[in-house]
């Protein structure tokens, strides 16, 4: 599993609504989840996660472990489910996908130039912990996947890219300074610059809607914590377990934690307002075990629960108008743990 990659909760799956064929006819919104509507189940089987919208909402594209693949490949879908094409070649392990503003590219992470088979999974006998693997760099592509090159080729993990909505920048992660941490890039990959310094992880980065703010998941460890962090971070390992969230002005460059709550807060996304960031956290459950869908105001830190399901609900993407919102749940799934994308209309 990737830093950016899919969370799988083992907790037994919903059987109320499911069919042959997946969920249809019904709305998948438990009682009590009031900002949703009309949810609908988009993919069926496999391990399905990081789904995020075109610019002009009518595609996906996302990352799926499915059918013969043993590890994860890019695919694109129409943004009903339908036309699920595969964009990488299938070599290595891919992740973190997203779309061009102008729809005339796409770009990923791969491991493939390092090595075309899967890469081995981490040993979680020292807890849950996510692989930083060394070959991952970030590609560009066409639409359909066609002529990838790499826009980076540094020493050690570069992934979680976006575009800004703008389209003149990207976000990434890397850990070419020895410590994970945030860069921008133009969208050829030159002029690289290094957004945060503090020890600690700084990963999986969001734009605002208008390009000037970013949003995204750190840990600052420290005393025994950090020196934990640095030792599994030489084994090309994280532990994921307190994240919070911080957000910056790309002029200030100043960060700014928005989330105390000690829990794995990660896969924030600014709702189109500019003033409300929607996440996945654990913070009502005590064992860790329970990631819901949270709203919080950048101003007041207001928090409010979006989702309430009892298993895994994460990776939320508003589409740019607003108006829908997609995310990957373990609800319904047909076996323990499965993970697919879901899409509703937002209220």
């Amino acid at each position: 599993m990737t830093a950016h990659g899919i969370i799988t909760i083992t907790l037994s799956a919903l059987a109320a609504g499911v069919c042959a064929n997946g969920i249809t006819g019904v709305d998948l919104a438990y009682p009590d989840e009031g900002h949703l509507a009309n949810v609908r189940q988009l993919t069926f089987g496999g391990q399905n996660a990081e789904a995020y919208f075109s610019h002009d909402g009518r595609e996906l594209i996302f990352q799926s472990t499915r059918d013969e693949l043993q590890c994860d490949a890019i695919f694109r879908m129409q943004s009903d489910g339908s036309d699920v094409r595969q964009l990488s070649s299938g070599q290595g392990v891919t992740t973190c996908a997203f779309i061009a503003p102008d729809n005339r590219s796409i770009i990923y992470a791969s491991t493939h130039l390092e090595n075309t088979q899967c890469p081995p999974r981490p040993d979680h006998s020292n807890g849950y912990v996510w692989p930083l693997y060394s070959s991952y760099d970030i590609f560009t592509a066409g639409p359909g996947g066609e002529d990838p090159v790499p826009l980076t080729r540094s020493e050690g993990y570069d992934a979680e890219a976006v575009y800004s909505p703008i389209g003149d920048k990207i976000v990434f992660t890397s850990l070419r300074s020895g410590d994970l941490e945030l860069y921008l890039m133009n969208p050829d990959g030159s002029a690289v610059e290094q957004l945060t310094h503090a020890a600690g992880y700084d990963g999986g980065a969001f734009f605002s809607l208008d390009g000037k703010w970013i949003v995204w998941r750190a840990s600052r460890p420290d005393g025994q914590a950090l020196e934990d962090y640095r030792a599994l971070l030489a084994r090309g390992l994280i532990r994921p377990g307190k994240l919070e969230l911080f957000i910056m002005n790309l002029e200030e460059r100043l960060p700014i934690q928005i989330t105390r709550n000690g829990a794995a807060n990660f896969g924030p996304y600014w709702h189109p307002d500019g003033r409300r960031i929607i996440f996945s956290s654990n913070m009502h459950d005590p064992k860790g075990r329970n990631f819901d869908l949270y709203l919080i105001d950048i101003e007041t830190r207001e928090t409010e629960r979006v989702t309430s399901y009892e298993g895994f609900d994460g990776f939320p993407m508003f589409s740019h108008d607003g108006k829908q919102l997609v995310f990957a749940s373990n609800r319904f799934g047909k076996v323990r743990g499965e993970t697919n994308v879901f899409i509703a209309d937002w209220r």
